[in-house]
């Protein structure tokens, strides 16, 4: 409808089989059932389109997917981790296009995140793992010691969301706010009166809602300006949405206040703010120590967080890359190998590549090699078709931007031209064909571009 395109509806007593409509709109929990599904050709449909895409792996979704096992499918999802997307590879190809809250912050769509660290250490040493994640019963009992301290870390200027384990916790929290002095209400999917609450939520009849994991696809209340993630977790997908429930702008609004609490873990793979934004893990456990060290009481911008972090582990690198890139540009051998190309320009994506769908784990085609070889790399130190592919699709965005090739960055270096992977095709032939009229000795006017 939103295109101006109107579909048929799969739903109750509602088909679309026989349709003159294109398109179905239809929920899971309607389509997952078999009886439902054999109504239908398996080649009925050509294209499926899946929300929420990061369930795709579940019983009901499979049962969709595996039954329409010809059609095109299409799985739209919050921005999904390396781990994510390796688990979803079971069921997609490609990532086709990533837009993360990382960028949607920077280009002014969502709210800007401040992060606090809270010096409470809430123990989950004991707290077991099921179905690959922290056991929600074991939380709550794990989290009920620490609740009267934590009601005391809540903001009174905000309006504030609170996602706990289970019902009896979020329930206990809300009681314990109210006692504070909080507009506290309780919130979960036996509540009847759910749409009267998000009405005086909205209406800002309420400074607190607590609920036990209900809100966390579906909901929209853009004035909410604080999150606090009392279900630790270790799904990004999950943390995301979590969070995401706060950075929807809204006029008066100035950021979101997202509370972070030192969860003590044996498992030491907790998702954290720092995860939303930070590209990499090793920049997201900076950002976290670097939160820590700050002390409590300051919110610290999560944009300006992740600057520093990466800022401070590029420094640390540096002296290692220079060690690194002085060896093999020293090498006797003439073909280039693919750790010093990403090294020269840079190029974190090549430097920490690792495979995330199944394709991209197998074997360079022969055309593949062909062409990098061609361009002046080892054949034998491209491990698998993925990198490959990365390697050629950088090559193509160099040599449209006219920047120097593979070849011509690797002869430069030899020469001692450290930043030659910035140099243009013209400027880096120019200096070459001084380098052979000086019988291939760097001479001493050659420019340094």
């Amino acid at each position: 409808m939103a295109c101006g395109l109107t579909c048929a509806v799969e739903k109750a007593e509602e088909t679309a089989l026989g349709s003159f409509y294109n398109i179905t709109c239809g929920s899971v929990q309607t389509l997952m059932r078999q009886s439902r599904l054999e109504r239908f050709p398996r080649d009925y449909y050509g294209t499926i389109i899946v929300d929420e895409a990061h369930h795709a792996l579940s019983d009901s979704y499979r049962n969709i997917l595996d039954y329409w096992n010809g059609a095109k499918v299409l799985g739209v999802t919050a921005t999904p981790d390396r781990g994510d997307k390796k688990n979803l590879g079971a069921v997609f190809e490609s990532v086709a296009y990533e837009y993360s809250i990382r960028d949607a912050i920077k280009q002014g769509y969502l709210s800007k995140i401040v992060c606090e660290t809270i010096p409470l250490k809430i123990d989950l040493s004991n707290v077991h793992v099921k179905a690959g994640d922290y056991d929600a019963g074991e939380i709550g009992s794990a989290l009920e010691p620490y609740l009267e301290e934590i009601a005391g870390n809540i903001p009174r200027d905000r309006k504030t969301l609170i996602f706990l384990p289970l019902i009896a916790t979020s329930k206990r929290m809300t009681e314990l706010l109210k006692a504070r002095g909080f507009r506290a209400e309780h919130i979960d999917g036996k509540s009847e009166d759910r749409r009267e609450i998000l009405g005086r939520l909205k209406d800002g009849k309420i400074d607190v809602l607590c609920n036990s994991m209900l809100l966390t696809e579906g909901f929209d209340e853009p004035s909410i300006d604080c999150v606090v993630c009392l279900r630790p977790t270790k799904g990004r997908a999950l943390y995301s949405q979590i969070v995401g429930r706060g950075t929807r702008l809204c006029e008066g609004k100035e950021n979101l206040l997202v509370l972070d609490f030192l969860w003590h873990s044996a498992k030491h793979d907790l998702c954290h703010a720092a995860h939303l934004i930070a590209p990499k893990a090793e920049i997201a456990a900076k950002m976290r120590k670097i939160s820590e060290e700050k002390g409590a009481g300051k919110q610290l911008d999560l944009m300006e967080l992740e600057d520093t972090a990466d800022k401070d582990i590029r420094k640390q690198r540096e002296g290692a890359i220079a060690d690194r890139l002085k060896v093999l540009s020293t090498r006797s051998r003439k073909l280039l190998d693919p750790l010093q190309y990403a090294l020269s320009l840079n190029d974190d994506d090549l430097y920490d590549y690792e495979p995330e769908m199944p394709w991209e784990s197998e074997p360079p085609t022969e055309k593949q090699l062909a062409l990098l070889e061609e361009n002046g790399f080892d054949r034998s130190t491209i491990p698998n078709k993925g990198y490959a592919s990365k390697i050629i699709d950088r090559m193509d965005q160099r040599y449209k931007a006219g920047l120097c090739t593979p070849k011509q960055m690797k002869f430069l270096q030899r020469y001692g031209y450290k930043n030659a992977g910035g140099w243009s095709r013209d400027a880096a032939s120019a200096t070459i064909s001084m380098i052979y009229a000086n019988n291939f000795r760097k001479p001493y006017y050659a420019k340094a571009y």
